[in-house]
C-alpha cells in the first residue's frame, strides 16, 4: 500500500534535484552527517514505518475513536504500540538537538517523514506533533530548571504536551480569555479557568501531559497585552523528577467531531478544586508572543496534515482509476463489440487526476521549500542571508497553512469523485480522508485569519522586504526558464501573473491602510487564494526547468516522470492560470459589497 501515501520518486526529486538537501550538510557542522546516503536511509525508514505500522491503524483508529471514562480518555487500542514505535525511533523531535532527545536533522529532510506519517494517519500523529510544539516552547522560553525538568521527557515522548489556548467565549479572539493566574508566595501560580478544543488534552499514551496555558495574572491589562504563558503539568513533578500529586486538571468532556475521531479533542477544567499549580513560562504579559512560536510551527504542521490527506487521496484515486473497469472508450462508443476499459481512459477522469496531480506537486514543493528556508535561516553564511530566509518563512506561512489546506480539501473531494459512489462509502478510504482534512482549514487560525495575516502583517513586514525577496526568488526561476525554448510559451504567461500579483499586492497593501480597510479585508481570502496559485505555478515552473534539462539524458525509467513535470506546468498554465488572472482582477476591484450591505439584507 506504499503507493497510497506519497510518491517516493517525487519526494526524491524535491530533496535531491530541486532543493539539494545534501548541500545543507556542507553549510554548518551540526548537519555534516546528513549526506545523500543518510537522507535516503531516513526517508526509507520513515516510509517503512508509515506503510507497515502507521497506515494500518488509520481506519481502525477512526472506527474506535476515543472514549471518556471517569475523567480518563482511552485512545484506540493500536495507538499504544504505535506511540512506543515513534518513541523508539526518536521520530518525535527529529529536528531538535540530540542533547534533549532529538535527531538534529535539517527541517528539509524531516519534511519527508512529516509527509509519510501524516499521510498514513495524521489524527494519531497529532499526539507526538503537539508534544513537540509544546516542547519547543519550553526550549525557547523555559528557565534552566524548566528545561531540565520537562524538555528531554517531552522530546523523547515519555511525556506528552498540548496547547491550552481556546475558551468557550474566546475562540479566535484570544484576548477575551478569562482563565486567571494568582501568584503564590513561592513564585508559582494558582491557575483557574476552562479551556476547550484541546487536541490530545487527555489520553492514556503517556504517564504525564504538560500543558502550556494562556492565562491572565490578576491585575494584568485587558486584551492580549495582559496574557501570560504558564506550564501546567497533569501531574506535578517532584524535585527528583518523579511524578507527584494530581494537579487538578480535569477532562470534562471530549468532542464528537466530523473527523479526526482518533484524536481526543477535550474540554479541560483547571483548578476546579483550587489546586492547579503552574509556573510562568517566559515573561509576564508576553504570553501571546511566546505562544506564536508554537503556533507558527503548528500552522506548518497543519499544512502537512491537510496535504497528507490530499496526497493519499490522489495516490488512491490514480491507482483506483487504473484498475476500475467501467464503460467503453469514448472513441468506441458506437462499437457493439468494444470492451469496457479502465476509467483512467475516460477524458473527464483524466482531467480530475491531472488537477489533483498538479496541486499535489505544487503543494508538496511549497511545504518543503518553507522548511528549506527555515534551514537556511539557521545555517546561512551571513546575518543578511539568514534574515532573508526567515522573512520568506514568515511570508509563506499563511500560504503553507491557509492556501495548502484549502486546496487539499478540494483534492480530497476530487478523489472521492474519481471513486464515484464507492468514494462516499465508509468502507473505502476517501470518506475519512475528506472528513479528516476539513478541520485543517479551521484550527490553528482559520484560513480567513491566515489571509488577514498575509494582508495585514506579512505584506508590510520589514517595509515589504520579505515580499520583495519572494518576488526576487520567483524572478530567478523565470529567468532560468526563459533560457529553455520549450518553456518560453509558458514563461510569457507566468511573467504576466507575477507582474499582476505584484501590482495587486501593492494595491491591497495601500487599500488596507486607507478608509476602505474593511473592503480590503473582505477580499483578503481571495487575495490569499490567488497569491497561493501564483506561488504554486512558480514551483511548477521551477520543477519543469529542472526536468527540461534532464529529459535528453534521462534513463528510460525516469523519462515519464520528467515528462510528467512538463505536462503539469502546461496543464496549470493552460487550464488554471487564466482563472488566477481573473481572480487577481477581481481582487483589485476590492468590492466592498459584503461589508456595506445592511445586516438585515442577509436574511435569516
Amino acid at each position: 500500500m506504499a503507493q497510497f501515501i506519497a510518491d517516493r520518486r517525487d519526494i526524491d526529486f524535491l530533496l535531491h534535484e530541486m532543493l539539494d538537501a545534501e548541500s545543507i550538510s556542507t553549510k554548518h557542522e551540526k548537519f555534516e552527517e546528513f549526506n545523500k546516503k543518510t537522507i535516503d536511509l531516513i526517508v526509507s525508514e520513515a516510509r517503512n514505518l508509515a506503510i507497515k505500522e502507521i497506515l494500518p491503524t488509520q481506519q481502525e483508529g477512526d472506527r474506535q475513536g476515543c472514549k471518556l471514562e471517569n475523567g480518563k480518555v482511552i485512545t484506540p487500542e493500536p495507538f499504544k504500540r504505535l506511540y512506543d514505535l515513534i518513541r523508539e525511533g526518536e521520530w518525535l523531535a527529529t529536528t531538535e538537538s540530540p542533547e534533549w532527545g532529538g535527531q538534529g536533522m535539517p527541517k528539509t529532510i524531516a519534511s519527508a517523514a512529516a509527509e509519510y506519517f501524516n499521510g498514513a494517519n495524521y489524527p494519531f500523529m497529532m499526539y507526538p506533533g503537539l508534544t513537540h510544539g509544546a516542547g519547543k516552547l519550553v526550549e525557547e522560553f523555559g528557565t534552566d530548571e524548566q528545561k531540565n525538568t520537562y524538555l528531554k521527557n517531552m522530546y523523547s515522548g515519555k511525556w506528552a504536551g498540548t496547547m491550552l489556548l481556546t475558551e468557550p467565549d474566546a475562540g479566535s479572539d484570544v484576548g477575551a480569555l478569562t482563565t486567571s493566574a494568582k501568584k503564590n508566595p513561592d513564585g508559582t501560580y494558582s491557575i483557574t479557568g476552562a479551556k476547550i478544543f484541546i487536541s490530545g488534552g487527555e489520553h492514556d499514551l503517556t504517564e504525564n501531559i504538560i500543558h502550556p496555558v494562556l492565562a491572565r495574572i490578576e491585575g494584568a491589562p485587558e486584551g492580549t497585552r495582559g496574557i501570560s504563558l504558564f506550564l501546567v503539568p497533569k501531574f506535578r513533578v517532584n524535585p527528583d523528577g518523579s511524578l507527584g500529586e494530581f494537579n487538578d486538571v480535569i477532562c470534562t468532556g471530549i468532542e464528537h467531531k466530523m473527523g479526526i475521531h482518533a484524536n481526543s479533542t477535550c474540554s479541560l477544567a483547571l483548578g476546579g478544586s483550587g489546586n492547579c499549580i503552574g509556573t510562568l513560562l517566559g515573561e509576564e504579559n508576553k504570553g501571546m508572543k511566546a505562544m506564536f512560536v508554537m503556533m507558527n510551527e503548528a500552522r506548518l504542521l497543519v499544512g502537512f496534515q491537510g496535504f497528507g490527506c490530499a496526497t493519499s487521496s490522489y495516490m488512491y484515486a490514480v491507482n483506483y482509476a487504473k484498475q476500475r473497469i467501467q464503460g467503453k472508450n469514448l472513441l468506441d462508443m458506437m462499437n457493439p463489440n468494444a470492451k469496457s476499459v479502465t476509467i483512467i481512459n475516460h477524458p473527464d477522469v483524466r482531467r480530475q487526476l491531472m488537477k489533483m496531480k498538479v496541486f499535489i506537486e505544487g503543494m508538496r514543493s511549497i511545504l518543503y521549500y518553507v522548511n528549506y528556508c527555515a534551514d537556511m535561516a539557521d545555517v546561512g553564511a551571513t546575518e543578511q542571508e539568514r534574515a532573508k530566509y526567515q522573512g520568506l518563512v514568515e511570508v509563506l506561512t499563511p500560504i503553507a497553512k491557509g492556501y495548502v489546506t484549502d486546496r487539499s480539501f478540494e483534492v480530497c473531494s476530487q478523489g472521492m469523485q474519481v471513486y464515484g459512489g464507492y468514494g462516499f462509502i465508509e468502507e473505502y478510504p476517501m470518506a475519512q480522508l475528506l472528513r479528516d482534512c476539513r478541520i485543517t482549514m479551521i484550527y490553528e487560525g482559520t484560513n480567513g485569519i491566515q489571509a488577514m495575516d498575509l494582508l495585514g502583517r506579512k505584506l508590510g513586514m520589514n517595509k515589504g522586504k520579505p515580499v520583495m525577496d519572494l518576488f526576487g526568488e520567483m524572478q530567478k526561476t523565470l529567468a532560468a526558464a526563459k533560457e529553455i525554448p520549450t518553456l518560453v510559451p509558458y514563461t510569457e504567461k507566468i511573467e504576466k501573473a507575477f507582474n499582476k500579483l505584484a501590482e495587486v499586492s501593492i494595491h491591497m497593501g495601500q487599500t488596507a491602510m486607507s478608509p476602505k480597510v474593511l473592503s480590503a479585508f473582505a477580499n483578503a481570502h481571495p487575495f490569499q487564494d490567488a497569491t497561493g496559485d501564483v506561488v504554486l505555478v512558480w514551483m511548477l515552473l521551477w520543477r519543469a526547468t529542472i526536468a527540461a534539462k534532464k529529459i535528453e539524458s534521462a534513463k528510460k525509467k525516469d523519462l515519464p516522470f520528467y515528462e510528467g513535470l512538463l505536462k503539469s506546468l502546461q496543464f496549470f498554465v493552460e487550464s488554471y492560470l487564466p482563472i488566477t488572472m481573473g481572480n487577481l482582477i477581481a481582487v483589485k476591484n476590492t468590492s466592498g459589497v459584503a461589508v456595506e450591505m445592511d445586516e438585515a439584507s442577509f436574511g435569516g
